[in-house]
């Protein structure tokens, strides 16, 4: 992935200070006073380049803008939209606080706002909206921040600018934001619309491997398994490890895996229940989702045609399991080249379980002796057991983060 450079140094804003259309979820403040930040936790962003990991956004001369402005798919997006993504800031102190100060240009019908999100180890955490007055609270302190710019417009004289972000790190005491591991029954439809562009700009190809959640915090930057979900079927005889590259269905701001206290909207709902489900089965918020629209079925996660049909196995729309990946602990490996057929046992003999795609990041739990595979990343006796019992050849894993892994 390319990032651009970022300057630690401290600049003043130009133009006025405008909020952002989403605040950031609550989170109580303790009673004493916030750490002060340290020298490298207080940053000005570069707006001035954008790359191939960025989303229909130019710069020009009152700043960054839309590149296109027209809204587009309608029926699953309101209002055109862009994303700038910075490169990573690496903190001076570890802090779990990140206020943004962004000045922009918005107009009635349009948006900027700021989304961060923070590293510690080899995990991110899930993408917080943050402002300079509600700030984004991490469920544990973070040694870097990543932030990225979202401008939105209903129509194309609406389209805001943004010329300055500067942001500003510290550490207040919260709860945690979510259990390890979170696992949910929710019903999947398949995403189709090849030839289209995903939220975080990938072009669908034809039998493409991804998932899409109803909100961005767990959307991983192009090309990235960052956050990853396993999907199986409800009686466990195919299962696929995903990226998440796509927001939807139904709502746009629904994080339903996540707790109440930190749930972007809907917080009176179970936590685990989408909105689109309690709106199709039980007539919640009138039966329609968060832009007014009627919702059709319950579905909670969309699938991409290859994950539905190959990875899944899939006829039609169906109830599935889903892991949260990104909720759990412990080391990951990444696929570096998929589809990879995870299997009952190590060895290419074994029956084949599912999928996992390239980008994946799959749960290792410990290594055994294997038949030979050669593969992208070499020749090896090496099969990883992932932390459900499947196994994959090492030969296609391209990296592992987090502890070392041990042998079974």
């Amino acid at each position: 992935m390319t990032y651009r450079r970022s300057r630690p140094t401290l600049a003043a804003l130009a133009g006025t200070v405008v909020a952002v259309l989403a605040a950031a979820p609550a989170v109580a403040a303790p009673a004493a006073p916030a750490s002060p930040p340290a020298e490298g936790n207080e940053w000005t962003a570069d707006l001035g380049t954008v790359d191939a990991d960025d989303v229909n956004v130019g710069t020009g001369a009152a700043g960054l803008r839309l590149a296109d402005p027209n809204p587009s798919r309608a029926g699953r997006r309101a209002a055109a939209e862009g994303m700038l993504l910075l490169t990573p800031h690496r903190l001076a102190t570890p802090a779990n606080r990140v206020r943004a100060e962004l000045a922009a240009a918005a107009r009635p019908g349009g948006g900027a706002e700021v989304e961060v999100r923070g590293l510690r180890g080899a995990d991110w955490t899930e993408w917080r909206t943050a402002t300079a007055t509600a700030p984004a609270v991490f469920d544990r302190p973070v040694d870097q921040v990543q932030a990225r710019i979202v401008l939105t417009a209903e129509r194309p004289e609406a389209a805001p600018t943004a010329s300055a972000l500067r942001l500003r790190a510290d550490s207040v005491a919260v709860t945690a934001a979510a259990t390890p591991g979170l696992t949910y029954q929710v019903y999947a439809t398949r995403e189709g619309l090849v030839g289209g562009m995903t939220a975080n700009g990938h072009v669908i190809t034809s039998r493409d491997h991804f998932v899409s959640f109803p909100s961005a915090r767990s959307l991983s930057p192009k090309n990235t398994g960052d956050y990853t979900a396993k999907v199986c079927t409800t009686s466990g005889s195919r299962c696929e490890y995903a990226p998440v590259w796509e927001r939807g269905p139904w709502n746009l701001r629904d994080d339903y895996w996540n707790p109440p206290t930190v749930r972007e909207t809907f917080a009176d709902l179970p936590q685990g229940k989408p909105e689109a489900q309690a709106a199709y089965q039980d007539g919640y918020n009138g039966g329609k989702n968060d832009r007014g629209s009627t919702v059709a079925n319950p579905a909670g996660i969309d699938l991409a045609d290859g994950t539905f049909w190959d990875g899944l196995l899939l006829t039609n729309n169906a109830w599935v399991n889903v892991s949260y990946l990104w909720t759990g602990t412990g080391s990951r490996g990444t696929v570096g080249s998929g589809p990879l057929n995870i299997r009952s046992g190590p060895g290419t003999s074994y029956a084949v379980k599912g999928l996992a795609a390239q980008y994946a990041k799959v749960p290792i739990e410990c290594w055994v002796t294997g038949t030979s595979v050669a593969g992208p990343y070499g020749t090896t006796t090496r099969w990883d057991r992932l932390a459900t019992g499947e196994f994959v050849s090492h030969s296609y894993i391209s990296a592992t983060t987090g502890e070392a892994v041990p042998a079974c």
